[in-house]
């Protein structure tokens, strides 16, 4: 499996959404990723970071609140919000950065 570093210096874009379990926004962002996930099949990749279990990677980007959402393409960061993100949103900033 590839690491995290390997996968966001892709060419393609990722979009990493930055969750923990406990977290309410968290719950109402992962049905919208998942619909996206189908849309862009293939254009782009999503990523889940569970901040609970990778501080690291949390404390790298200096990702404070979540759910955190970084949209990277070859290890740069295009993009970021905190709070929940609308799926249109989304995929327009994904088609901007193919």
């Amino acid at each position: 499996m590839a690491s995290f570093k390997e996968i966001i210096n892709s060419g393609v874009p990722v979009l990493v959404d930055f969750h923990a379990d406990w977290c309410g926004p968290c719950h109402m962002q992962a049905p919208i990723l998942e619909e996206l996930s189908k849309e862009i099949q293939g254009k782009a990749k999503i990523l889940k970071v569970d901040v609970d279990k990778n501080q690291s990677a949390a404390a790298t980007y200096g990702v404070r609140s979540i759910p955190t959402l970084i949209l990277f393409k070859n290890g740069e960061i295009k993009w970021r919000q905190a709070g929940v993100a609308q799926k249109e949103t989304l995929k327009s900033l994904i088609e901007q950065n193919i």
